[in-house]
């Protein structure tokens, strides 16, 4: 899987030693948010300290990550796991001037802007809901 965005917050990485192994490992996670009409936030993790080194990433960045996701049961207690392998860095000027992509499946479409509203005066049968009586209710509710 793939995400576009910019990273908003960089983790500081743990590290430690495998209690079955024995080896050393080292993990850092990272915040980004997209650029949609209703921007949403991904924490994703890089595991190896030759990754982290390897892709360098920094608050600020514009960047693509590929992305595996797993879980994993501990103690009854079900948990997300998103390990970007690997991370390709975007042009920012590319990204302000992207043309607009068509919705993803189960989202609804972006309205284009070309087209001029309607006058609400020519076609009031149009109207989201029907004018409400001037009553003492103190919502604006139209139902």
């Amino acid at each position: 899987m793939e995400i576009e965005g910019k990273i908003i917050a960089v983790i500081p990485p743990r590290e430690g030693v495998s209690a079955r192994t024995g080896t050393a490992w080292k993990t850092q996670d990272y915040v980004i948010e997209t650029h949609d009409q209703y921007p949403r936030r991904c924490c994703f993790n890089v595991f190896g300290a030759d990754k982290i080194q390897l892709f360098n990433i920094q608050v600020g960045e514009e960047l693509r990550v590929s992305f595996d996701i797993d879980a994993h049961e501990y103690q009854g207690r079900w948990f997300n796991s998103i390990r970007a392998w690997k991370v390709e860095r975007i042009d920012p000027n590319a990204v302000a001037q992207a043309p607009v992509q068509p919705a993803p499946f189960g989202q609804p479409a972006p309205m284009p802007q070309s087209q001029p509203a309607a006058p609400a005066a020519s076609a009031p049968e149009a109207a989201p809901f029907p004018p409400q009586p001037e009553s003492g209710s103190e919502d604006d509710l139209p139902f």
